[in-house]
């Protein structure tokens, strides 16, 4: 697990006043957490570290072991077989609805777009390796050429070279539109974690923008200043479910708690309303509760 990961989790689940912190992170080739990621821990206040990692720890988390004690939400990134994990825990454990699986970026361009600049952020959520989606869409062929040219450019070169050709052999796409109107709606029926909207007025775009997870506007916004800094979270939804979910907030680790009093005037008002819905679905004792606290005959209407 990146330390920034632990920040991005930890800090969110602190902030909502979380009274424990559990991290668990798959150990490095000696079997230890790597020190960096314990000094992540350590910044964000996390209470035990645990060096398991994977779908097993998603199970540990959700039903405990000897050493590792069940927990309440399960939140955090992680391959498919972890987003698939948490699917299977969830309502057991609280699991946000949206599945942060592999990383994906769509970058949207138009012909005031830094060729080197496009390239490089097509890129780089593509060296998380296999599973994701590498997306590059424009309205100006030339310019999509261009970009094309020169992510491979950069990619012969690249220290992870292997991560992100297999991620661009079955999730890298360069998509020609007709419009901007038609880009967004490709990139909305794709629902990416990441768009980059690298344009002469990309603001002029964001009310098209139905489904993303974060929304980067320029080309001075980078979708790697969400990864380590732009808040609220880089846990964010992905493999379309940014359709209804969104990225890892205070929300999440908060619930609402409703306590209701009435008093009789305030029971007399409502009597009439609640025995005529329970009547109507066939609950008499609903209506019953009510009526009978008013000192109304059972089967009696409410006036």
């Amino acid at each position: 697990i990146y330390p920034s990961t632990v920040l991005m989790t930890a800090i969110p689940a602190k902030a909502a006043g979380v009274g424990e912190v559990a991290l668990c992170v798959p150990p490095d080739s000696t079997g230890r957490v790597p020190q960096v990621t314990l000094a992540a821990a350590a910044i964000a206040g996390v209470d035990e570290v645990y060096a398991v990692g994977g779908a097993q720890a998603i199970g540990a988390m959700a039903y405990g072991t000897e050493t590792i004690r069940p927990v309440d939400v399960i939140v955090g990134p992680g391959n498919v077989f972890v987003a698939l994990a948490k699917r299977e825990v969830a309502g057991l454990v609280g699991v946000p609805s949206s599945f942060p699986g592999p990383s994906e970026v769509v970058v949207i361009v138009d012909d005031t777009a830094p060729v080197e600049l496009a390239a490089v952020d097509v890129i780089l959520q593509a060296e998380h390796g296999p599973g994701g989606l590498a997306w590059l869409i424009g309205w100006d062929e030339a310019v999509l050429d261009a970009i094309c040219d020169e992510i491979a450019a950069q990619v012969a070169v690249a220290p992870r070279r292997d991560d992100i050709t297999s991620t661009f052999s079955d999730g890298g796409y360069a998509v020609l539109c007709d419009s901007p109107e038609q880009a967004l709606a490709v990139s909305n029926t794709i629902a990416p974690e990441h768009l980059e909207l690298i344009t002469a007025d990309p603001e002029a775009l964001v009310p098209l923008v139905r489904h993303a997870g974060a929304v980067f506007c320029g080309p001075w916004s980078p979708a790697s200043v969400g990864d380590y800094l732009a808040g609220p979270s880089h846990v964010l939804p992905t493999d379309g479910t940014a359709r209804f979910g969104s990225a890892l907030t205070v929300a999440d680790f908060v619930k609402d708690v409703h306590v209701i009093t009435l008093d009789r005037p305030a029971l007399e008002r409502a009597a009439p309303t609640v025995a005529a819905i329970a009547r109507a679905e066939g609950l008499a004792a609903h209506a019953e509760s009510v009526l009978r606290r008013l000192g109304q005959p059972a089967g009696e209407s409410a006036s």
